[in-house]
């Protein structure tokens, strides 16, 4: 494969589809398309005329999303009127996409890519700008993603728990590039929540919610984080709180629990409390059970050592700690703060500096290494 012959027929084959009247971005994305099937199908089957063949294939990838484009503004007019009552359809192309993007052959970061592609509409600029990941790279792996599922039929109903799941990775992406893949995954389970009435797929939608609703008081003004407790709670959006509450109660009451509603159920109880101080820690340590029962996940324990040593105090944190795996991400971070409201500043702020030199996120190791030295300072100067 002649990569130096690629590179040069772009340019001519990305300036016929402007000329035949495709947007910029949207040919672009078309001709990385064709690109990657050229690296697929010619070095067994080479063309007789190379920029040829990218014009064709890169004007019918062009047509092909135009097409889905214009079908995906077509459903979300419809999903922004007011829903007539009833069930939902039995058939529904929409729900169908986004099956398809959570098969279960694909990786969950293809998964993911191809439910933004194919469901939410975005260029594959966008989700390469959004990963921070080269164009080209965004694109096989959207190609791919592509050519795994392409034969797949729905003779059977969709997992559920797995399209819950890819949404559920595109809101923990958080924020980067020119796409904010926060805000995106709202969009995407608003959809899929007008379009399947299942209770968890109104808790993961409260979840989002209620998460998103802290955003602005996450993080200082130079970028640092700022914890839970410390934030500015008059900078929440009580909207999207008010909003979260009513979607979780309202899937609480089918008695079908499922982790996501309790998570909201978690989020609810932290967005409920006027101050730090009045948190309903108990409550929210029962909750934390339920979650611990429905998963039996290590990182919800972890949280779930946090909240108890907020209800029952940090010796009764530092136990529950103690029972779990200390390989586990977050744990030396855990056990620093807990240290610390026990009153032991220098084994805090020695696992504090441990877990910044472990943390891989910049703004969660800049915050770890300012508590160590906050302490650092504090002993220094008694």
């Amino acid at each position: 494969m002649d990569e130096t012959l690629l590179r040069d027929l772009t340019p001519g084959v990305l300036g016929i589809l402007v000329r035949r009247g495709a947007d910029f971005a949207a040919a672009e994305d078309a001709v990385q398309e064709a690109l990657v099937d050229a690296v697929r199908v010619w070095p067994a089957d080479p063309p007789r005329d190379a920029k040829g063949w990218l014009v064709t294939v890169a004007w019918r990838r062009f047509l092909d999303a135009a097409r889905a484009d214009a079908g995906r503004r077509r459903r979300e007019e419809s999903v922004d009127e007011e829903p007539a009552p009833g069930p939902v359809p039995a058939v529904d192309d929409t729900l169908q996409l986004y099956f398809l993007c959570a098969h279960p052959s694909l990786t969950p970061s293809s998964a993911v890519a191809l439910t933004l592609r194919a469901v939410g509409g975005l260029t594959t600029r966008q989700i390469a700008q959004a990963y921070l990941v080269p164009e080209a790279t965004m694109a096989q792996r959207i190609s791919r993603a592509k050519r795994t599922v392409s034969g797949v039929r729905f003779d059977r109903p969709g997992d559920v728990a797995t399209v819950l799941r890819v949404l559920y990775l595109v809101f923990n992406e958080g924020y980067s590039g020119d796409v904010d893949l926060v805000a995106e995954a709202i969009r995407l389970t608003r959809r899929l929540t007008a379009a399947i009435d299942h209770p968890e797929v109104a808790g993961l939608l409260a979840l989002m919610l209620l998460h998103h609703a802290r955003r602005a008081a996450r993080t200082g003004s130079d970028g640092s984080l700022v914890p839970l407790a410390e934030q500015d709670r008059g900078r929440w959006d009580t909207g999207a709180i008010a909003e979260g509450v009513a979607i979780l109660q309202g899937a609480l009451a089918r008695d079908r629990l499922g982790e996501f509603q309790a998570q909201a159920a978690i989020a609810a109880l932290h967005a409920d409390a006027p101050t730090a101080e009045e948190t309903d820690w108990v409550q929210i340590v029962e909750w934390y059970d339920e979650l611990a029962r429905l998963t039996d996940s290590p990182v919800v324990r972890l949280n779930r050592a946090v909240a108890v040593g907020e209800a029952d105090g940090p010796r009764a944190g530092l136990a529950a700690l103690a029972a779990l795996d200390g390989s586990l991400p977050r744990y030396t971070a855990v056990a620093a703060y807990l240290h610390e409201r026990d009153g032991d500043p220098t084994t805090a702020a020695r696992m504090y500096a441990e877990a910044a030199r472990k943390a891989t996120d910049l703004a969660e190791r800049d915050h770890l290494t300012r508590q160590a030295a906050r302490l650092n300072s504090a002993r220094g100067g008694a």
